[in-house]
C-alpha cells in the first residue's frame, strides 16, 4: 500500500509538471523538450511503482517468489535510475544553468503581447516576474534586447517588472513611460525591479533544498526497505503454490 501511495505521488508530480501553466515550471516545460520528457518519465515511473506495489502485495500475501523477485528487480532498477539522474543533474548543473539562461533570454527577446501562439508561455513568465518581484533573467537590462521595445525606442517597459503601485493591476504586456528617457540608458530609468529572476529562483532552491533532499532521501529509504523485505520474504518461502494466485 505504501508503494502504491508513493507511485501515486510520483505520478501526480509528473502530471503537475505537464499541467502547470502559471509558474517557472511552465516556462521550462513549454520551452524545453527535456523537462517535458522528464515529466513523462515521472508518470511512467509512478505508474510502474503503483503496479509493483500491487504485485509486491500479491506476492507477499500468496507467497509467490517470482512476483517478489520481480518486485525486487523493478525497485532496484528504479532506485538506480533515480541515483543516476541525481548524479547527472549534480555534475551537469552548469550546463543546465546555461540552458535555462538561453531559454529565458530567447523568451524575453521574442516576447510579444499580441502573439496568441505564445500567450501561455509569456503569461507564465509574467507570473514569475510578478511573484518573485524580479525583472529579466540576470536583470532588467535583458529586456533591452526585446524586439518590440527596440521598435518603440525604449519608451515602454514590461508591466510584470513594475515596482510602481499604479501598475499593480496590470501584470502582462508593456506599460508606457510617463516621461521619456535617454534610450542609451533605458532600463536604468524604468520603474522596475532591478534584480534578475535568476537570483530569485536560486534563492528559492536554496530555501527549499532541505525539503527536496528530505523527500528524495525518504523515497530512497522506502525503496530500500521494500527491497530488503521482498528479498527476505523470498528466502523464507521454500515452495510456491500457484493455486493461490487469484484467477481473473
Amino acid at each position: 500500500l505504501l508503494f502504491q501511495i508513493l507511485g501515486a505521488v510520483i505520478l501526480g508530480f509528473g502530471i503537475w509538471i505537464l499541467a502547470d501553466k502559471t509558474s517557472f515550471i511552465a516556462v521550462l516545460q513549454m520551452s524545453s523538450p527535456s523537462l517535458k520528457i522528464g515529466a513523462y518519465i515521472l508518470i511512467g515511473v509512478g505508474a510502474l511503482t503503483m503496479l509493483m506495489g500491487f504485485l509486491g502485495c500479491l506476492g507477499a500475501v500468496n507467497e509467490i517468489r517470482c512476483l517478489l523477485g520481480l518486485y525486487f528487480t523493478c525497485l532496484m532498477i528504479i532506485l538506480i535510475t533515480q541515483v543516476a539522474a541525481g548524479l547527472v543533474i549534480y555534475f551537469q548543473k552548469e550546463t543546465l544553468k546555461e540552458e535555462l539562461s538561453r531559454i529565458v533570454r530567447n523568451l524575453i527577446e521574442k516576447y510579444d503581447p499580441l502573439n496568441d501562439d505564445e500567450r501561455n508561455l509569456q503569461d507564465a513568465w509574467d507570473y514569475v516576474q510578478t511573484q518573485i518581484a524580479c525583472c529579466g533573467w540576470t536583470g532588467a537590462k535583458d529586456w533591452e534586447s526585446n524586439e518590440i521595445l527596440i521598435n518603440q525606442s525604449m519608451t515602454a517597459y514590461p508591466c510584470s517588472c513594475s515596482n510602481s503601485s499604479k501598475d499593480f493591476q496590470v501584470d502582462t504586456g508593456f506599460c508606457n513611460l510617463d516621461v521619456l528617457i535617454n534610450s542609451t540608458a533605458a532600463y536604468a530609468g524604468w520603474p522596475v525591479h532591478q534584480q534578475g529572476c535568476m537570483y530569485g529562483v536560486e534563492q528559492w532552491l536554496k530555501d527549499n533544498l532541505g525539503v527536496i533532499l528530505g523527500v528524495c532521501t525518504g523515497v530512497a529509504v522506502i525503496e530500500l526497505l521494500g527491497m530488503i523485505l521482498s528479498i527476505s520474504l523470498c528466502k523464507n518461502i521454500h515452495s510456491e503454490d500457484y493455486t493461490k494466485v487469484p484467477k481473473s
